[in-house]
């Protein structure tokens, strides 16, 4: 497959903007998965605390990033 060839494919198969993510909760340590565009506000499962603010689009994460899960 020729370079051009290989350049329209990737250009044809867009890959997804939003991305599964690994927090961690400022308060309690606590770590779980959430949505990066989330539609509703994500709290944390132990003290309660609001990790993830929905914007319409790409939501306002509020506490710390570990992993950008794929």
């Amino acid at each position: 497959m020729t370079r051009n060839k290989k350049k329209e494919k990737e250009v044809l198969i867009p890959q997804p903007q939003s991305r599964f993510l690994r927090v961690k909760c400022l308060n309690c340590g606590n770590q779980q998965i959430i949505f990066g565009c989330s539609a509703t506000d994500v709290e944390c499962l132990v003290c309660g605390k609001t990790l993830l603010q929905s914007t319409g689009g790409k939501a306002r994460i509020l506490t710390k990033i570990l992993e950008v899960l794929s």
